[in-house]
Parts: structure tokens; sequence; C-alpha cells
């Protein structure tokens, strides 16, 4: 009887220590699965919002936009919530026809673009100035004695393409002399293309300051330059979005613009790291020494009198009312452009 009783307190004693097991185990679990909610619910309403930005670009992945390129190392445009795209082009007209197609968000492309595109009725806003520098020159070889405007009567003239601005700012050149497009032969090379200057397929051609470089490393021999800058010195490249972009998506361009200033700043501040990293991402990029010389030639034009008080982007209105005001003397627009109205510098980083 005592042995019979004492079994029976054992048994209740081990199914009450398998309720109190089983209870605790319940309770952890039901723990477990809350902390687990909990966490993945936090995760997500701390996770930032990424917002992708397609930029048009008048060129292909080329050393002078490192910056833009080195997405995948440095993560600037990430740290702002920005998935970054790089739709390639030949020319800034090229950059604007892809942004207006809706093919990208905003484009990297000349005033002289940007000019004709709202001559043409086009809605578009220009949101940061990339390089307030004129980078743009006319290259001929010594030996055709090619010196001023004047002397391109009749010639022929090489350009990136028919939609870049090396063409557009040919055509400011041709205007110092009283001459136009009909005065001459205008012959598409390519971009940074100096061989046919080199094997006298064309009497001279229109680029670049990298270009010229880069011809020079080739084997460009003597040449005379004319430099755009001494006849028009205005900004040589713009962001610009379509006005219902500037106007719907604020707080992305904000983002965008920031990110974008954060990677120039880096490529003004690391320029030999930027070099290293274009020998990685760009597709002229094999020689690292004179990748250096480019992004040199480009952190100078990044930066101007204007830029030194007010920071990367910043406009300087009255230069650009003076230069739509030429290039309509010039012909290449035919309407009035009040510069006010089409640039704005209201998501500008450090802008309320």
């Amino acid at each position: 009887m005592t042995f019979h009783t004492h079994r029976i307190g054992l048994t209740l004693a081990h199914a009450s220590l398998s309720a109190r097991l089983l209870a605790s185990g319940f309770a952890s679990l039901c723990l477990a699965l809350f902390v687990g909610s909990w966490a993945f619910n936090s995760h997500a309403q701390s996770a930032p919002k990424v917002d992708k930005i397609v930029v048009a670009g008048w060129s292909k992945p080329i050393t002078e936009i490192t910056n833009l390129l080195v997405e995948e190392d440095k993560g600037f445009f990430k740290a702002r919530g920005i998935e970054l795209g790089y739709l390639p082009g030949a020319g800034g007209g090229d950059a604007l026809r892809n942004l207006l197609s809706g093919q990208a968000d905003v484009a990297f492309t000349d005033p002289s673009s940007f000019f004709t595109a709202l001559d043409k009725g086009e809605k578009l806003r220009a949101i940061y100035d990339i390089y307030p520098q004129n980078i743009f020159n006319l290259v001929s070889l010594k030996s055709q004695n090619i010196t001023k405007p004047a002397d391109l009567k009749g010639k022929r003239i090489g350009v990136y393409s028919l939609a870049s601005g090396t063409r557009q700012n040919l055509q400011v050149l041709l205007h110092q002399a009283g001459l136009s497009e009909s005065d001459v032969t205008v012959i598409v090379t390519g971009m940074l293309n100096f061989a046919p200057l080199m094997q006298g397929q064309v009497d001279a051609t229109a680029a670049t300051d990298t270009g010229l470089l880069v011809g020079k490393q080739r084997g460009l021999g003597d040449v005379n330059v004319m430099e755009v800058k001494n006849y028009v010195n205005i900004s040589s490249d713009f962001f610009v979005v379509r006005e219902d972009t500037y106007a719907n998506k604020k707080d992305v361009l904000k983002r965008f613009l920031q990110a974008y200033q954060d990677s120039a700043e880096w490529m003004i501040r690391s320029p030999q790291e930027a070099a290293k990293l274009a020998v990685k991402h760009a597709i002229d990029g094999q020689n690292e020494a004179l990748n250096l010389e480019i992004i040199k030639l480009r952190n100078a034009t990044s930066v101007s009198a204007t830029t030194a008080q007010r920071g990367l982007g910043a406009f300087d209105l009255v230069t650009l009312q003076k230069g739509a005001q030429a290039y309509k003397a010039f012909g290449v627009i035919q309407r009035d452009i009040k510069i006010s109205d089409v640039v704005s510098q209201d998501l500008l980083p450090g802008k309320k």
C-alpha cells in the first residue's frame, strides 16, 4: 500500500514537472516569435528608403566621370538612399533625348544642348552646375596655320557627334568670325578621336581639354588650340531634369545631388585613388598615370569662384544669363531665355 502510494506520488510529480516544462517551452517559443517579429518590424521600419535614379550621360563610362563609376567600391549614392544607373550617350543632345524619352531621370548635358531644347519648347530645369568652367576647344595641326576663327572658312572640321557640345561650341567659334556651319564641312569623328586629324582627314577638330590630353598621349604632334572660354566662358555641363520631375521628386533629387557632391569632393581629395579605380571601371582607363592627369583636369573645371563661396554645384546666374544672350546672338537659339526661370538652386546640398 505504501509502495503503491509512493508510485502514485512520483507519477503525479512527474506529470507536474512535465506540465511546467511544457508551459516553459511554450512561453519560450512565444517569446522567440515575439522578439523575431519585433526585430523584423524594427528592421523594416529602420531600413533606408532606396530610390533609383538613372543618369543619361553625354559619353560612355570614361575616366573623367570616374566619380560616377565607382559606386560599387565607394557607395556614395547608396549611402543617400539612391540606386544609381548610368545610360551612356553620344553628346549632350543625346543625353537630353534619353531624358525626354523617359529612359532617364537626370541628364548630364551641356548648356548649348540645354538652351537648344528650351528654344524648342521643352520643359526643363537645370539643378546642378557640374563643370562651371568651359572645357571646349578647337585643335589643328601647326601646318594648317589655323590660329583664329576666321581661318576656319572652307575647312573640314571634326566633332564628336552632331549632338555633342563640341559641335555647339564650334558654332560659337564660327560666329566670332561671322561664319556658320554652311561655311565649313562638319565631319563626325567620334569621341576622343584625333586619328582623322593626324591622318589629314580633317583640318581641325572640336574637342575638350581631356580629349586634347589623350590625343597628345597618342602621338598628336605640335598643334594650335583655340579655347572657347576665351570667347564665351560659361559652364560646360549641368544636371538637367524634366520640369515634372523637379516638381514631384524634390526629396529624391536632393539626395541624388548630395551623393554626387560627395563623390565629386572625394575625387578632388583623392585623385590618385580615383585614377586607380578608373583602371577598373572606365573604358579608357588602362593607363593609371594618364587617368590621374585627366582627373586633375576635370577636378579643376569642377570649381570656380562661385563654388568656393557656395559649394560645388552652385550656379553663377549672371554669367549664365550673359551666355544665353550670347548663344542667341550667335544664332544657336532664336528665343530669349530667362535663366532664373529655368535654373534652380533650391535642391543643392545645404539648401533648406
